[in-house]
């Protein structure tokens, strides 16, 4: 990057920091303290029409603190992390704790559970790149794809890339840190015709800048996916099969996490409350996390809490096997946390997989979903209503793209009617999973 910046260097200063919070928490009266702070810097470009229209070099830090005082909760933050406002910070939350109501289920994780075991799980991988290299590489990958003919014109292409280093520590005398990169570059494009105009995009990112596609790469398949919209009608209105593409189907996941997260079950905010070892899956489908997995998106040896992570089976052989929790919603709900706090990390399946030609096969005819709009998922119902794009199947095979439709069914029935998962896994994000096929959905078009 243009301006120097060593991510591993700043610990030291804010394990210093954190420390020193820890310690004036204890002088000020707190029966329990937990600091977590942070450093991040970054370039961020966007490119246009063969033009520069951003660039962004950013550097951020903070410090956040939360006290325990005889069961009352006292938290306050900071962006400037200077020897007074961290000062000013501890005695604000020390303040806010003295008003709070007791709350029997705050406080700091048991510290039997706070985590010894804390490796390199390979995730800090800096790009050493200048502003000039950075445009370059933006500039490369929209004129790659505004070269494809059909293109009419672009809404440009992005490149982001930054690292930083977060440190948690509690007055148990946990202290822990970890290094991070994430790197990313994309591209949207508009393609028209007589029929009308469309858009697609298409991505690529990486904790190492070396495992990210080529630009060019990236700008041709942006347009090709956005020239295959082309010429896109509604579909007929009907209970069908839905094919939910790769680049979609963690959505669904994402669903299902939010609904077994301690914070909506302590609520009641859940379709899943109360149904620990229910069938929510057939039976050859599990779903697990890997924390600990090198070089993963979401990889930590800690969770918030600073709880040793450790692998996590949330369904098994179909069944509903563990909820997501953290300390807090752990003792709300009378249960023990699963190392959790901030969500959890590296989703993976176990399912038998199909290629893309074998689900279109199975399906027959249907809907192949790539693109999803709208909030229409009812978390405490389950209700699942959404508008959506892609493209029609006949016989087994692609017929023409689709737009303008809705589909909808009920989470806990597309759960079970999951009739196949996909081998064109989507490793780009921390949930990793390929195309879902769901049996029957309403598909309500022309």
């Amino acid at each position: 990057m243009t301006q120097a910046f060593d991510a591993a260097a700043q610990q030291p200063l804010l394990t210093s920091r954190a420390e020193q919070a820890l310690a004036l928490a204890r002088r000020l009266g707190a029966d329990a303290c937990e600091v977590g702070a942070s450093v991040d810097q970054g370039i961020g470009i966007s490119v246009r029409e063969g033009e520069v229209e951003t660039v962004e070099l950013s550097r951020d830090q903070g410090i956040a603190v939360t006290v325990y005082q005889g069961g009352r909760k006292g938290s306050a933050s900071s962006t400037d992390a200077s020897d007074e406002s961290i000062h000013a910070v501890v005695e604000k939350a020390v303040a806010i704790a003295r008003y709070t109501g007791e709350d029997p289920a705050a406080g700091l994780a048991d510290a039997a559970l706070m985590a010894t075991e804390l490796p390199d799980l390979d995730v800090h991988h800096p790009w050493a790149l200048t502003t000039e290299q950075a445009i370059d590489l933006a500039l490369a990958c929209e004129a790659a794809g505004r070269s494809q003919p059909g293109i009419r014109q672009s809404e440009g292409a992005s490149l982001s890339s930054g690292e930083g280093v977060r440190v948690y520590a509690n007055s148990h005398g946990f202290l822990g840190s970890q290094c991070g990169s994430r790197h990313s570059l994309s591209c949207m494009l508009i393609a028209e015709d007589e029929g009308g105009m469309q858009r697609d995009y298409d991505y690529t990112s990486a904790r190492d800048p070396r495992d990210l596609l080529a630009p060019e790469a990236v700008g041709r398949s942006a347009a090709e996916k956005t020239l295959r919209r082309m010429g896109s009608r509604r579909p007929d209105t009907g209970r069908l099969p839905v094919l939910f593409d790769a680049t979609v189907a963690s959505g669904l996941i994402g669903h299902l996490m939010s609904s077994i997260a301690g914070g909506s079950l302590y609520r009641q905010a859940s379709f899943l409350c109360d149904r620990l070892g229910d069938g929510l899956f057939p039976a050859w489908f599990s779903l697990y996390e890997r924390p600990m997995e090198r070089g993963g998106m979401a990889s930590s040896p800690f969770d918030n809490d600073g709880v040793q992570t450790r692998d996590n089976v949330f369904i098994e052989n179909g069944q509903l096997a563990s909820y997501m929790l953290s300390a807090y919603s752990a003792r709300r709900l009378g249960m023990q946390t699963t190392g959790n706090a901030g969500g959890a990390r590296n989703l993976r399946i176990d399912a038998p997989l199909a290629t893309r030609d074998e689900l279109l096969a199975r399906m027959g005819r249907g809907v192949l979903v790539t693109e999803l709009m709208g909030q229409g998922v009812n978390g405490v119902t389950g209700d699942y209503s959404r508008g959506a794009a892609g493209f029609w199947v006949e016989n087994g095979e692609i017929q023409h793209p689709v737009e303008e439709f809705t589909i909808a069914s009920n989470m806990e029935a597309m759960f079970k009617g999951l009739a196949a998962v996909g081998s064109d896994i989507d490793t780009r994000g921390s949930i990793h999973s390929g195309s879902w096929l769901i049996d029957e959905m309403t598909i309500a078009g022309g």
